[in-house]
């Protein structure tokens, strides 16, 4: 299996820390968020991984070159011309995520499922335990309790199918609600169907297909945080140092 981190994002709200570095290089415990993704995909055996970037994208490069360092093979996916936003930029990095071999579960590489993960949040994600798809899904995410800054929650769970929030509930029917971690696990229809190189977030198309319910979720239990904000950064920090 392969995967792709998502790091070409500008941080504009972390600023003045993502002037001078991309979001995901800024530092948890001393390391780079990105690395830490990099060190726990490997642990899981996932070592062919893709990395798109534009703000800065040099230093990730010249941080991470091969991946040999973690026993990884990285691929880079440059968005030169500015940041393509998630959808967008897994579009374009697709030649680099599918190929013509035979991968290990019996599918050819254009129909095996990669793992997506968002550079920028920190987690303890377990990436050797993830589900199969089933043959009418074309994705499945991971749902995480809703933060403070996500009250509202993006998508609710029911019977493992991922559904969008309703208009109104009336509390006789109230269904929970979760908030997307930034990690999911995709088949490449999901994003064949639309145009190269156009600016594309991942939400409408997530929304889109899970109206089709073409997507299945899982609720995540393990750490997590969106390192949003440079406070969120600093409470993280604390918080890991609590634990070491």
């Amino acid at each position: 299996m392969k995967a792709m981190i998502l790091a070409a994002g500008r941080g504009e709200r972390m600023r003045p820390l993502t002037d001078t570095f991309p979001k995901p290089m800024l530092k948890v415990a001393g390391i780079p968020l990105i690395e830490h993704h990099i060190i726990k995909l490997a642990k899981a055996g996932i070592t062919d991984i893709v990395i798109n970037h534009a703000w800065l994208g040099h230093k990730i490069e010249d941080y991470l070159k091969d991946g040999s360092q973690w026993g990884v093979s990285i691929s880079y996916s440059p968005e030169t011309n500015g940041a393509l936003e998630t959808a967008g930029g897994i579009i374009k990095a697709l030649p680099l995520l599918l190929g013509t071999k035979g991968s290990d579960n019996g599918e050819s590489d254009i129909n095996a499922p990669f793992i997506v993960v968002n550079g920028d949040v920190y987690t303890d994600f377990d990436f050797s335990n993830l589900p199969t798809l089933l043959p009418n899904c074309l994705a499945n995410i991971w749902l995480v309790p809703n933060p403070a800054h996500n009250k509202k929650g993006d998508f609710c769970l029911v019977n493992n199918n991922v559904v969008n929030l309703p208009v109104e509930q009336t509390s006789e029917e109230l269904i929970p609600s979760f908030t997307f971690s930034g990690i999911g696990l995709y088949r490449s229809g999901f994003f064949t169907a639309q145009d190269n190189d156009k600016i594309l977030p991942l939400g409408p198309l997530l929304k889109q297909y899970v109206d089709e319910s073409k997507v299945s979720g899982s609720i995540m239990t393990n750490t997590w945080t969106d390192v949003g904000t440079p406070e969120r950064l600093n409470e993280l920090n604390q918080q890991v140092a609590k634990y070491k």
